[in-house]
């Protein structure tokens, strides 16, 4: 559940909340504050495990928390000082952090007319390039393990083990990965072409073309 009034500084009864409500003096029930509430702390919740999640694979937790934050922030675009804000960040961290997920391709900068500042957003296919990305690295991996081969050309088998597996794995998945991502883009291809294609007229609304 994602909130479509979002908590921010301005207070009313001593619950805080966003957006239109922020600058009115309104009036909600006990269950709306109470909503709120819990729409707050699951949206936190959500943010803080995308980035122990980037924490477990090696990038920064902040990186995590700003991709998570861009992933369920509504509008889906947000300036620095509003990333600022939302995740109660420095200023510094916020642009080291958007430059990184840059970087890797999960975001990107955009502008809206009429504005000076600049926006960020989740990159469009973003994690579509990310895999084919992955393609290319596998096949690096790969030819390297085939150079260190190479020099352990005439090492017993046991002194080839690590490079044999590191071969095996690579290879496996440079030949796999590309008829997995055939698949996934023949799939999104027939997602787009039924929601595209009108839905049929209920036979009970249809006119009989013989009637006057």
């Amino acid at each position: 559940m994602i909130c479509s009034i979002r908590t921010e500084y301005s207070k009313n009864n001593g619950l805080e909340y966003k957006g239109e409500a922020a600058n009115r003096s309104l009036s909600f029930p006990n269950s709306l504050y109470v909503n709120l509430e819990e729409c707050k702390f699951e949206e936190k919740n959500f943010i803080e495990e995308v980035g122990l999640l980037f924490e477990m694979v090696g990038l920064p937790r902040m990186a995590g928390r700003i991709l998570g934050w861009l992933l369920i922030c509504d509008p889906p675009h947000q300036s620095n000082s509003e990333l600022t804000e939302a995740l109660q960040a420095s200023k510094g961290s916020i642009s080291t952090m958007t430059r990184l997920l840059m970087q890797i391709g999960l975001i990107e900068k955009m502008s809206l007319p009429g504005e000076r500042r600049d926006y960020f957003r989740i990159k469009p296919n973003a994690w579509s390039q990310i895999t084919k990305q992955r393609i290319s690295q596998t096949k690096a991996f790969r030819e390297l393990a085939e150079k260190g081969l190479t020099l352990l050309n005439n090492a017993a088998p046991q002194k080839q083990q690590r490079l044999v597996e590191m071969y095996d794995i690579h290879a496996f998945w440079e030949r796999e990965l590309p008829l997995l991502d055939q698949r996934w883009e023949k799939e999104q291809w027939q997602r787009r072409q039924r929601m595209l294609t009108p839905k049929p007229v209920n036979e009970g609304f249809r006119q009989d073309e013989s009637d006057p």
